[in-house]
């Protein structure tokens, strides 16, 4: 996560970092003056408003009312103290005492301690003390209660009606619709050995359901509809949000109890959507406005048609998965979603830096066009709400929403601006306005995100610049730091996984974010009447996009771009415990410069990670090896030494990302040659994992194109990287380098691939090959026995070999007389951790291991690689 996730509305101008505005136009002629302590007493209320909810959302009705009702009454005995600990304070002259706090009062004829005496004073002082943390406390109380009290209705919203036990029953049922988002599609996910299809994900409310024998009725229940659209996807994606549409399905639960949905309905044959209803005008001039960016972007090359978009509205409909995993590994996701950063911009184009919005030193167009405070503030309002309708709802744009009006409201009354009690009160507003906030990471983010930058980055830019930094770049770069800090652990939860290269993309595509917003909204805004001058519009934003684009690339290419850490929230617990000892331990280490630059090469060499120093930390990959199974679970994907920098790769797995870490693990930038045994997903989705940044020679596939879906993916990217296929043919050999091998199967002609045909396992590309120092393996692919007894009959029996890639992921289905006749020393599986096949079979291990193999497997050694041959041969692992 990186500044821009919420580059804030409501941010101070790095030239007033530390400063105020004086909040009028005479003192502010005076100039800034230092402010006092950050204000943070909205700072509690709004952290109870947004744990009573979250909290809240899960619990049934019943529990909710306990717990607004225990809270309320908490609340109401600390007020009750207060009351008295403020009449006890009067009575013994307090600051109550008078209008000085300190007068005598009338009658007071005694010789004790007058009312106005020091201890008097003093008790007085104290007691208001206590009625101050007794009315705090009970404040935050109520906040809860109130925050309860919400949760608890939208909770029980979502659970009344028939909808949920329906879903609970897998009924079918007839429904009429309205739908409440954009249609976003998924990823086609590997499961298995195909590919499940992708579908369309969109959110809405079922305004009336029938069931085959039941009566209608009418409701209001969100639920998420998925469809797999099929031919008619363009239509479905057309859908604009308040559409209304009658279809039938069949419902299922959500996934997690206390989620915003009632239920899942997936939509039967997804043909042409029955539109019952249009859209509001409202949602079809927004549609209308982000239709015409994407028309606008269609000349431009594949990034910036696929980005700009997604940087202005957050449509990324057009980003492929590559791309998006780019963006994801260098954490500048947030770009492609929208966020405070969006319209801070817009804001800071009509009023300047929000610290210099006071009629005598604002800045922006609105002085130059005349407009006067409460006329800015008038526009700027109108502004944020067409800027909420146009990119949709979405948690950070309502953040920056809430937090830019209060804003704008300090502008029109011309009262000073406070920003983390804005902050708060927007947290406030939205979680009461919408409690599932509450559950939401992306809000989570987006706050934690906003408050680093209000209170982190201005220090650390303060100590970075007493250490000589340039001023603009320590604010880019605290604030980078700042909010990677706070959201790292975050991320964790979600991903596993640290960024590496994450400040330093962020710092580079920083630049690059606002004149290509500037220029997407200006597309977005003339699109409708001046299409030629959008076209020109976004071909000028395409060269900013362009740089983005490429920084992520260059930036997920590098071999450490992440490192695996433990998930969950004890893995955040532990980033944010070593970010906080980070954090103290810095001025320190910043005293001696040799600490710094030692910890600087280190960070280098792990984001660079050159083979020669990962052999010597991890002995993996040995620098002899000749062949390696790599580890992308449940799949196949291998590597023949064939040179320096060279490999011949036999299948490419199911994932892109783990085979290409694997090849650059390998140091592998050359492919003579991609052979992929069969065509399932498991063993050919990873194509373009394979062919992202190397020169790939040819593509060799099996002659059976089935399934057709998965051939038909691997001719499209080998189309798009303009890399030839060929069949294999049996009995053909073939040499790179060392490595020399021979397509032992399919067979035409009866016994061989004609005689297994629609059965992709059994015609799978069988090779046995011959690497340097005589090494000699059998790759199987996936055949089961059948294809196994025949490739014993041929002419070209495989023999004895060294290594033997077990067939099928280790299955139970192997030919016993196969395995006595090759005899290998090393048996190699490739199967993927828990998966839900049993692969490897206990029988199978066994058996190999009983005819003096020894085993390795990916899913408990990890990656494996073969060196030496003969008395030499070794395989290492490394889990």
């Amino acid at each position: 996560m990186s500044s821009r996730e919420a580059r804030i509305d409501c941010r101070p101008d790095s030239r007033d970092v530390g400063r105020g505005s004086t909040g009028n136009a005479g003192a502010a002629g005076e100039g800034s003056r230092r402010e006092g302590p950050t204000d943070l007493r909205l700072v509690p209320p709004a952290l109870a408003v947004w744990a009573a909810a979250a909290a809240t959302l899960g619990l049934s009705g019943r529990w909710a009312v306990v717990v607004a009702v225990t809270c309320s009454a908490l609340a109401l005995v600390l007020l009750a103290a207060a009351a008295r600990a403020t009449r006890r304070g009067r009575a013994d002259g307090g600051p109550w005492a008078g209008s000085d706090g300190g007068g005598p009062r009338a009658g007071n004829v005694g010789g004790g301690p007058r009312a106005g005496s020091d201890g008097g004073r003093l008790h007085g002082g104290r007691a208001a003390g206590r009625s101050r943390v007794l009315v705090a406390g009970g404040a935050v109380l109520l906040c809860a209660a109130a925050g309860a009290a919400v949760a608890g209705l939208h909770g029980a919203d979502v659970r009344r009606g028939p909808v949920p036990g329906l879903a609970r029953e897998y009924a079918r049922i007839d429904a009429e619709v309205r739908v409440t988002s954009d249609p976003r599609p998924t990823r086609p996910a590997v499961r298995g050995n195909h590919s499940a299809p992708a579908l369309l994900l969109i959110n809405a409310e079922v305004m009336e359901v029938r069931t085959p024998d039941g009566p209608s009725t009418r409701i209001r229940t969100p639920v998420l509809l998925m469809v797999a659209a099929g031919d008619r996807r363009a239509d479905w994606q057309k859908l604009l949000p308040s559409t209304r549409l009658r279809l039938d399905g069949r419902l299922s639960p959500p996934a997690h109890d206390g989620e915003r949905l009632a239920a899942i309905l997936r939509v039967d044959g997804a043909g042409e959507p029955r539109i019952t209803g249009p859209p509001t005008w409202i949602q079809r001039a927004a549609g209308g406005l982000r239709a015409g960016l994407r028309e606008a972007t269609d000349g431009l090359d594949a990034d910036a048609r696929a980005l700009l978009p997604g940087l202005v509205v957050g449509d990324t409909s057009r980003v492929p998965p590559e791309l998006h995993d780019a963006f994801k590994a260098t954490d500048l996701t947030h770009l492609l979603s929208v966020s405070g950063a969006n319209l801070s911009i817009l804001l800071f184009l009509l009023i300047g830096p929000p610290g210099s919005a006071s009629s005598a030193e604002r800045r922006g167009l609105a002085p130059l066009l005349g407009l006067s405070l409460r006329g800015t503030a008038v526009i700027g309002g109108a502004l944020t709400l067409g800027f909420i309708v146009v990119c949709r709802p979405e948690p950070s744009v309502l953040r920056a929403a809430a937090c830019g009006l209060i804003t704008l409201l300090a502008i029109g009354t011309g009262r000073r601006r406070s920003l983390i009690p804005a902050l708060a009160a927007a947290v406030v507003l939205l979680v009461l306005h919408d409690p599932w906030l509450a559950r939401s990471y992306g809000f989570l983010l987006s706050v934690l995100a906003t408050g680093a930058l209000l209170t982190l980055a201005p220090r650390w830019s303060a100590a970075l610049r007493a250490r000589r930094v340039p001023g603009r770049l320590a604010e880019v770069l605290a604030a980078a730091a700042a909010a990677q800090a706070v959201c790292a652990p975050v991320v964790v939860v979600l991903a596993s996984r640290v960024s590496l290269v994450a400040v330093p993309c962020n710092l580079l595509a920083e630049f690059a974010v606002a004149p290509a917003t500037v220029l997407g909204f200006a597309a977005l805004a003339v699109a409708p009447v001046a299409p030629p001058v959008a076209e020109l519009l976004a071909g000028l934003a395409s060269w900013p996009v362009g740089w983005i684009a490429t920084v992520a690339r260059t930036g997920a290419g590098l071999p450490g771009a992440e490192a695996q850490w433990p998930g969950g929230w004890s893995g955040a617990a532990l980033l944010a415990g070593l970010t906080v000892l980070a954090v103290l331990l810095a001025p320190r280490l910043a005293r001696h410069p040799w600490i710094c630059a030692v910890a600087g090469l280190l960070l280098v060499l792990a984001v660079l990670r050159p083979v020669p120093l990962t052999r010597i930390m991890t002995g993996w990959p040995p620098p002899d090896w000749s062949f390696a199974l790599c580890d992308v679970g449940q799949g196949d994907a291998m590597v023949l030494a064939a040179g320096e920098g060279t490999g011949v790769v036999v299948d490419a797995g199911p994932d892109p990302g783990a085979v290409d870490r694997c090849l650059r693990d390998l140091a592998v930038t050359r492919v003579p040659l991609v052979v992929l045994t069969h065509f399932h997903a498991d063993h050919v989705r990873g194509l373009p994992g394979v062919l992202r940044g190397r020169s790939v020679g040819a593509i060799q596939t099996t002659s059976l194109e089935e399934p057709p879906g998965q051939a038909s993916f691997v001719r499209r990217t080998a189309a798009a990287a303009r890399v030839p296929t060929v069949r294999a043919v049996a009995g053909e050999r073939r040499r790179s380098g060392p490595v020399e091998w021979r397509v032992l199967w399919p067979r035409p002609g009866p016994g061989g691939a004609g005689e297994a045909a629609g059965e992709p396992n059994d015609s799978s590309v069988t090779l046995r090959v011959r690497a340097a120092g005589g090494l000699t393996l059998l790759l199987l692919g996936d055949l089961e026995p059948p294809a196994q007894r025949e490739l014993l009959r041929g002419r070209e029996a495989p023999g004895p070999v060294d290594v033997l890639k077990v067939a099928h992921h280790g299955s139970a289905f192997q030919d016993a007389g196969l395995l006595r006749s090759v005899r290998p020393r090393l048996a190699l599986i490739s199967c993927g951790a828990d998966n839900p096949y049993g692969h490897p079979s206990p029988r199978t291990v066994a058996a190999l291991g009983a005819a003096g193999a020894r085993v390795l497997r990916t899913d408990t050694d990890g990656p494996i690689a073969v060196a030496g041959a003969g008395k030499e041969l070794r395989a290492v692992g490394r889990s």
